[in-house]
């Protein structure tokens, strides 16, 4: 039988929920965690590394479910600044909007935002994977450098400023792309990859209705003496 706990954060502190988490998760047993009335508290279930399911049921604040490890972790609403950030494993659905850097530094994991993402979207991602249903801000994937970020929307201005390895999907209107930033053509490994993460994600859009932006890699090695351009 699944083992439940409870915790309604108008009764409970975070950092009483954040210790449970951290040191007697394992040893209740506990396979699901329901946080109640989270009412835009920020550091919820931060610093998780276990594989258990947790639900806040309601809009919550910044830095949630950061340093993820294992954890499968639902917000049932909107969130703060850097959801995820420093995610390492686990999953992290966020069933409405995310505001700015979700997603920031993440080496590992799935990110799935199904409205909107602000500004700064996959910052410095190093590995992990998000999609988002909407639009996002921008300078989102600004200087990324591993991992995968699909856009169902439309990207703001300077997306991909500064990339690195990572790569862009985007399936609407792209503003307009950061330096040593350029739109691709889409190989078969590019569709198995946008149908894959939107699979993952519970999206029903076209892989082949994605455009791909990666790095033009004339940054990898600046040259003053050129005048070379920024």
């Amino acid at each position: 039988m699944e083992r439940v706990k409870n915790f309604d954060l108008s009764r409970t502190s975070v950092r009483e929920l954040n210790q449970f988490l951290h040191h007697d998760l394992n040893a209740e047993h506990t396979d699901q965690v329901e946080i109640l009335h989270p009412d835009g508290a920020h550091s919820i279930a931060a610093g998780v590394n276990a594989p258990v399911h947790i639900h806040v049921r309601g809009h919550a604040g910044y830095f949630v479910a950061g340093m993820n490890q294992q954890a499968d972790v639902t917000i049932h609403g909107n969130v703060g600044w850097s959801i995820a950030e420093n995610m390492m494993s686990g999953r992290v659905h966020v069933k409405g909007h995310a505001s700015e850097s979700a997603g920031a530094s993440a080496h590992g994991g799935l990110l799935i935002i199904d409205g909107d993402a602000s500004s700064r979207c996959a910052i410095s991602l190093k590995g992990g994977e998000i999609v988002v249903g909407g639009s996002v801000g921008h300078f989102s994937a600004f200087m990324a450098q591993a991992g995968t970020l699909v856009v169902c929307g439309d990207s703001g201005p300077n997306l991909g400023d500064s990339l690195y390895e990572a790569v862009i999907y985007v399936r609407g209107k792209i503003h307009s792309l950061g330096a040593d930033a350029q739109e691709e053509p889409m190989g078969h490994a590019d569709y198995d990859a946008v149908g894959r993460l939107l699979n993952a994600a519970g999206m029903e859009y076209d892989p082949k209705d994605f455009k791909r932006v990666a790095s033009a890699r004339k940054l990898y090695h600046w040259n003053s003496e050129v005048h070379q351009e920024y």
